[in-house]
Parts: structure tokens; sequence; C-alpha cells
């Protein structure tokens, strides 16, 4: 059988989408798995064993440029892959559902409308399934495919997870010490009401006695990055690194601290302790809690389907309580 996984973006959702490839291959091995994804992510995927093949589309570049010639180009590339058995769009978007309708195949699977955000992304598939959008986004994933292929697992099955992300060399830095744990810092984040703020960082980093390393992905990030520093000085900044080499670099590390964004959700998909910090994203669905890998939410209400980009709660999470847990992580 040959299937193809439409999951294009973005960081942590790729990320949660891939634990169904150790399930799927569990269930049968012989099961050949494309994935189709945007260009940004690809790193993501290139070296997992479960994966036959990587489609790389260009879809944020032709918005960027707004090119209907770049658009006509990307279509045709879609139609040239396959065929198929089967495709599934984890990704329940209008953009995501027509890709995997123009894909050649038997079976184009995904949520039906009462289960995804664009719900006419629905009308693509000949073949949809129910599971409410406001549950656990790992479970939905795992629900989908156990549908879709006919898989045995249960929910607790997550929980016994291997660790899935993969690089082709492992990334080396000399700013790992080998006598303090060694923690990193997420600041950033795809938007401000994310972000953590830095006089707490600068507190947390002073409560705990570790190595601290900051990671940033983009100039914004980095001034964040840098602040966090100006206040405590002994934190150490790093460059700005590769998907492959930000991989290998949670790896190594005892703990990784951020909000609601990618670095921190590969860390629960390597099987490193993490702690990630909700405000005006809902905790209980955007993550899945384990013994080493914690959500502290803010008090606010959330509306999965309606995010207040205007809620700012995550500043009220108080640092001692990331203190706390961090604590009861890096016990040996």
């Amino acid at each position: 059988m040959k299937i193809a996984i439409v999951k294009l973006s973005a960081l942590g959702d790729i990320v949660h989408a891939m634990l169904v490839l150790q399930f799927i291959k569990k269930h049968n091995q012989n099961i050949e798995i494309d994935w189709i994804v945007e260009s940004s992510y690809k790193d993501l995927l290139y070296f997992h064993p479960d994966i036959k093949m990587v489609h790389v589309v260009n879809f944020k570049s032709v918005k960027k440029k707004k090119s209907f010639f770049l658009l006509l180009n990307e279509l045709a590339k879609i139609r040239k892959v396959g065929p198929y058995d089967l495709v599934i769009d984890m990704q329940g978007l209008i953009k995501s559902a027509l890709i995997s309708r123009l894909i050649p195949s038997s079976i184009t699977l995904g949520f039906d409308k009462k289960s995804i955000r664009e719900s006419i992304a629905s009308v693509f598939y000949n073949k949809t399934f129910k599971y409410p959008y406001d549950k656990n986004v790992v479970e939905r994933n795992l629900e989908l495919i156990k549908f879709s292929l006919g898989l045995n697992c249960v929910k607790e099955d997550i929980g016994n997870k291997a660790s899935f992300l993969y690089v082709d060399k492992k990334y080396l830095t000399t700013n790992l010490s080998s006598i303090k744990k060694n923690i990193l810092l997420v600041p950033g984040a795809s938007f401000e009401a994310k972000i953590y703020p830095v006089m707490k960082f600068s507190q947390l980093v002073n409560k705990i006695d570790a190595n601290f390393l900051v990671v940033w992905g983009s100039p914004a990030e980095k001034k964040i990055a840098i602040e966090i520093k100006a206040l405590s000085p002994n934190i150490k900044v790093m460059e700005r690194l590769t998907l492959n080499s930000l991989i290998s670099l949670i790896s190594q590390v005892d703990l990784v601290i951020g909000s609601d964004t990618g670095p921190t959700h590969m860390a629960w998909g390597l099987n490193i302790p993490s702690i990630t910090l909700y405000g005006l994203t809902p905790g209980y669905r955007n993550s899945y809690a384990t013994s080493i890998n914690r959500v502290i939410e803010s008090n606010s209400k959330v509306d999965p389907l309606k995010i207040n980009k205007n809620d700012f709660s995550i500043k009220d999470i108080a640092v001692n309580d990331i203190v706390k847990i961090s604590n009861e992580l890096l016990k040996d």
C-alpha cells in the first residue's frame, strides 16, 4: 500500500503529526509513506526512516509574490506525484485539501466539515472522518490515522512513543555544560501575545542554578534574546540555527522552556523534558502532556476556534510555578 500525508506547516503542527508514522509502521511495515510539506519545514522530514519520499511545495512563496504563474507551476508539480492508494490531509485547510485532491489517488481523506476550522475544505475529500476540532491535536491526528488504516492502537500508546525527529549529523557546540544542567529557553513565538515577558525570563534564569541557552529564529526573536541577556549576562545566546542543528541541540539539553511554538514541541517529539507556557492558545489542545512534558496555562478562557490575539494573559504565569516544575524535571 502506498499513502501520502499532506501536512504543510507549521513547525509544531508537523511535529505533532509525525507521531503517527511509528504507529503506521508498527501496523504494517510494508506501507510506503510519502509526505507533502512546505519548503521551510522539509528538513524535519528528510531523515525520517519511515518516510520514503518528501515532496516539497512552495505555496508560501506563491502567496508572497502573488504570482499566478508560480501558482500554476506548484499545482502542476502536485499532479505529478503518486499515484497513491490513499491521500490523507492532516492539515484541514482549504489549501491543503485542494492539494490533497489534486494528487492522483483512489481515496482522498480528511476531517468532515464540523471537525475543521475551514469547513469548506471537506468538499475536496471523497472520504471524511468526524472528530471534534477542540480535542487534543495529537489525539486527533492518531484517530484520523486509525480510521484511515484500521490501526489497532489506543490513546495510552502515545505516552510510550519513541523519539521521532532525526538529523543527518550531530550538531556540536561548546555552549553546553558538562557540570550543570543545560536549559534551553525559547522566548520567541509567532505573534506577540504568545511571548512570555523578558523580565520574567530573567527572573527565571536567576532562580535556577543551570546553564541557560537561548535560541531564536528571526531578527525580532534575536532582539528578545539579547534583551534577556542584558538582564542576565550569564546566559548564552546561540547563533541562528538550521532546523537540523536545532533538533540536534534540543536532543542534548536537559530541559526546554518556551511558549506554544515549534522548538518547544520538538522537545516533546524528542522525549526531552519541557515546559510549555500557554496564554491565548489552549494548552489542553495544543500539547500532549506527559510526566516529562509539562504544561502551564494562564487563567484565560480560550476558544480554539477564535483565538484572541489581544489576550496577553501569558504574562500572568508566575515565575515560581515554572521554577517548581523545572526543579522536579531536573532531578536525577
